[in-house]
């Protein structure tokens, strides 16, 4: 397998080549988790994987509860089904409260600390109370613990770590909090630790296949042993690919049409987030100094057959979004076709006039 049928077969796997999915909860189940720190650009992420799904549509998705945006995983805000929250959270939380450990102790929140201020928050929350991130400092202020700074970020991720709150509904475009336990009821799934890290490799290889146990490891949390661990009991399929096991589902992938078909994807993807190792996906453009290449996958990136082609940004004007594009690599006509074709379904997703800059 070359690296170019890697790249195809992950822009497959991940739902991109031939969406067939229908709405965004079907995206965030497929997929597992998907990282949602750029909130308006990770619905895109969501909406461009399914048959036709709008802004509206996933915002009404996370207004339901029918995905949830938490801490898990690493160190970042993440969409994960409600049937899935509880045991990714048991499984990934307490090697992100490791990882946190020195900024805790930075912030002077010591275990004591920490535990209150969990209270307190279940308390605010209580009654199914959705709330802003102003009005539960205003709770820990009243308990007097101190949010003051970094502080009230990192006992909100602690309290998200440890399964008492996740996302609420917006209040316009101001997040809230609500309890878990409001969000979620009744829909854990009870898995062991065994049991949970091969449902994790199931749903990572699945959707991201053909990676590595460094990829895997990297995009979990987890620890190489780990990884190998899960990947080894999911009974996937293996490939030796440049001397490394590669992992992938062994269920048939949809192949992708002749022509060809390009996406805008935004940062932080997860066709290219979701792996250590990304040079599958940077052949277009070897000629870009590497570190520059490589960088682009933390920004809006254009792709073309699993891989990257450029960058763009966007500007929301009253009557159309105009997209400019910073093309790294040289197109066909044909691929010039399908950026102006994935710009036109950007703006349909937004309920909007897309334009190229």
């Amino acid at each position: 397998m070359t690296a170019d049928d890697v790249a195809r077969r992950r822009l497959a796997a991940q739902h991109l080549a031939r969406p067939r999915l229908a709405d965004p909860a079907a995206v965030v189940a497929a997929l597992g988790a998907v990282q949602a720190q750029d909130y308006p650009a990770a619905k895109w992420a969501l909406g461009q994987r399914t048959t036709g799904a709008t802004d509206a549509d996933v915002e009404r998705a996370f207004a339901d509860g029918a995905i949830l945006r938490t801490h898990v995983l690493r160190p970042t805000w993440h969409f994960v089904a409600p049937t899935d929250i509880r045991w990714m959270l048991a499984l990934t939380g307490p090697r992100v409260h490791q990882a946190n450990a020195g900024r805790y102790r930075e912030l002077e929140l010591d275990d004591a600390t920490r535990r209150r201020a969990d209270a307190v928050l279940g308390r605010a929350l209580a009654d199914g109370a959705h709330r802003t991130r102003t009005e539960l400092a205003a709770a820990l202020r009243r308990a007097r613990i101190d949010p003051a700074g970094q502080r009230m970020a990192h006992l909100l991720m602690h309290a998200e770590l440890n399964a008492v709150i996740c996302s609420g509904a917006r209040r316009g475009k101001q997040f809230t909090y609500a309890l878990l336990d409001t969000r979620a009821p009744g829909a854990a799934r009870a898995l062991d630790r065994d049991e949970a890290l091969a449902r994790l490799a199931t749903l990572y290889f699945g959707a991201r296949g053909p990676a590595t146990a460094h990829d895997f490891a990297w995009w979990s949390g987890l620890t190489i042993a780990d990884a190998r661990r899960g990947a080894g009991a999911a009974g996937l399929a293996a490939e030796l690919i440049d001397g490394r096991t590669h992992w992938m589902s062994d269920a048939p992938m949809t192949r992708a049409t002749r022509r060809p078909t390009a996406h805008l994807l935004p940062n932080y993807d997860e066709l290219f987030v979701g792996f250590r190792d990304r040079s599958a996906a940077l052949d277009r453009v070897a000629s870009v100094a590497r570190a520059a290449a490589t960088t682009s996958v933390m920004r809006h990136v254009v792709e073309i057959g699993g891989e990257i082609v450029g960058g763009w940004t966007r500007t929301l004007g009253r009557s159309a979004v105009v997209v400019a594009l910073d093309l790294l690599a040289p197109l066909t006509d044909a691929e010039r076709g399908a950026v102006e074709a994935a710009v036109r379904r950007y703006g349909t997703f937004l309920g909007q006039r897309a334009v190229v800059a």
